[in-house]
């Protein structure tokens, strides 16, 4: 199974992680100490790039177009070392994708999980 869960609630215990937990935003999430959050590991490089995320702005009415253009990004990378990490722990067992943005269900980690669930052939959760 692989779950997307916003940071911030699994710190606050408002929602626990499942599996291997990996941070998937490029940027260490704001207010979060590294010691607070017992994440597996941080793979920047399945973040999208600074150009794909500034021209989304996190603007919903944009959300399908940067969905198709993070894939096309994610299809491009697919032999990076971090996606190449994340394809490998999502095949060999359950994992959660921490994500720091504000929109549970409008987010890259959204996008990521279930383009993640394809390649691996695993169940997708909302969380």
């Amino acid at each position: 199974m692989i779950e997307a869960l916003k940071v911030h609630d699994v710190v606050k215990g408002e929602a626990t992680a499942q599996g291997h937990t990996v941070v998937v935003d490029r940027l260490w999430p704001r207010g979060i100490a590294k010691e607070d959050l017992d994440a597996q590991d941080w793979l920047k490089g399945v973040a999208p790039s600074t150009q794909l995320r500034k021209w989304w702005d996190h603007d919903p009415q944009r959300f399908e177009e940067f969905a198709s253009r993070y894939r096309a990004e994610l299809a491009e990378n697919y032999d990076d070392p971090d996606v190449e990490r994340l394809r490998t722990l999502a095949a060999d067992g359950p994992v959660t994708l921490l994500f720091a943005a504000a929109d549970r269900e409008i987010n890259h980690a959204v996008v990521l999980r279930d383009w993640l669930a394809e390649r691996v052939g695993q169940e997708a959760s909302a969380g």
